[in-house]
């Protein structure tokens, strides 16, 4: 019989409720990095929250979703506009934008002028 590597408590998919506590660093995070007026990419978010396993930048974005609707219900500054792809010169994921999209508060592309546009007024 092999031998099976021990399961990692992470990987659930249950796992974005059973660890609050990586939510409340990133969300202190956010709060630092918009205070400083900086961006940060979705890996350096997910090693400051301590957020880890094989799926957390998957889990990291289903949280900053979850901002971008709590931000919009309340008309405050989208939070996750702080976050950025490192792949996409200075742009959040396409998720971001999609989310945006679906909540009426962006009807465009996820990458171009509009984009770029559109993610620096969400910074202001």
């Amino acid at each position: 019989m092999t031998a099976q590597p021990p399961i990692d408590p992470t990987d659930s998919p249950d796992s974005l409720a059973d660890d609050a506590g990586w939510q409340i660093r990133a969300d202190m995070a956010l709060a630092s990095i918009a205070a400083g007026d900086r961006l940060i990419t979705y890996a350096e978010l997910a090693d400051t929250a301590g957020l880890q396993g094989k799926h957390r930048i998957n889990r990291l974005t289903l949280w900053l979703e979850s901002t971008i609707e709590t931000d919009a219900a309340a008309g405050t500054t989208l939070r996750a506009a702080r976050v950025i792809s490192r792949a996409r010169g200075g742009l959040p994921a396409p998720g971001f934008f999609m989310k945006c999209s679906t909540l009426g508060l962006y009807d465009g592309p996820a990458d171009g002028p509009q984009a770029y546009a559109f993610h620096l007024n969400c910074l202001r």
